[in-house]
């Protein structure tokens, strides 16, 4: 074969699609399979009981927050705040939320990735849109106990990028997550919700990494809010303060 059929625009197009479907299917083995094992092997402490943890068992959020409420009174709670509750994460959400943030659509309602807690995923999260799209977006995870007690992990995702574990695509998310466990105090007791707050002892105040990599600080208190409807919370004046 002649050079000028060797370089012909064709096979020029065959070998780019070649090389790209191989840098791909390089990518997904790296990202999805080889460094998800290498996290699993490395990782032989598992999350102290108020970190979360990715299904890979790698240390995710803190948990920053806690409710004393109905599941209905949360889900009135949250809604009256301004704050959606987000779809479960499947396949088609999944490529739902990717679309989305492709062509800056907006989906109040997109799904989170999944934090084991004890081994348990969430059981229901809520999420409040900052942007068009749901590339930037405040959420909380939450986790049921007995008793009517839930613990959540409220973070602010601020953008996509791959995972500087993984290498998997996943949501940035902001370093201040007291800032975030703050400002969802603040918009429950907005509307009217907040029959009494405390702050607990929660994590050891510290500067570490999610389970993407990405940086974040705390102070490690645990605000434990309890939720009622405004007509048995008495006026906002009467709400619990916080202790500063």
């Amino acid at each position: 074969m002649g050079r000028e059929g060797r370089w012909h625009p064709r096979r020029l197009r065959r070998a780019a699609l070649r090389a790209a479907v191989g840098a791909l299917a390089t990518w997904l083995l790296l990202a999805y399979v080889a460094l998800p094992a290498f996290w699993r092997h490395r990782l032989d402490v598992p999350p102290e009981g108020l970190v979360t943890a990715t299904p890979l068992g790698i240390p995710g959020d803190p948990v920053n927050l806690a409710f004393a409420a109905s599941e209905a009174d949360l889900l009135a709670a949250f809604a009256a705040a301004g704050w959606t509750r987000a779809d479960p994460l499947s396949t088609l959400s999944g490529a739902r939320i990717a679309a989305d943030v492709l062509l800056d659509r907006p989906y109040p309602a997109a799904p989170v990735s999944t934090l084991l807690l004890d081994g348990r995923p969430q059981d229901m999260a809520f999420e409040r849109a900052a942007g068009r799209s749901p590339q930037r977006r405040h959420h909380v995870r939450l986790w049921r106990r007995p008793g009517d007690v839930w613990l959540g992990a409220a973070s602010y995702d601020e953008g996509v990028e791959l995972s500087r574990e993984t290498l998997a695509v996943t949501h940035a998310v902001a370093p201040d997550l007291d800032a975030e466990r703050d400002g969802l105090e603040r918009d429950l007791r907005a509307a009217g919700w907040v029959a009494a707050a405390e702050r607990l002892p929660g994590v050891d105040p510290r500067s570490a990494r999610n389970g993407g990599g990405d940086p974040y600080d705390t102070d490690g208190a645990l605000v434990f809010l309890t939720l009622a409807p405004p007509s048995g919370a008495g006026p906002p004046g009467a709400q619990a303060p916080l202790p500063p």
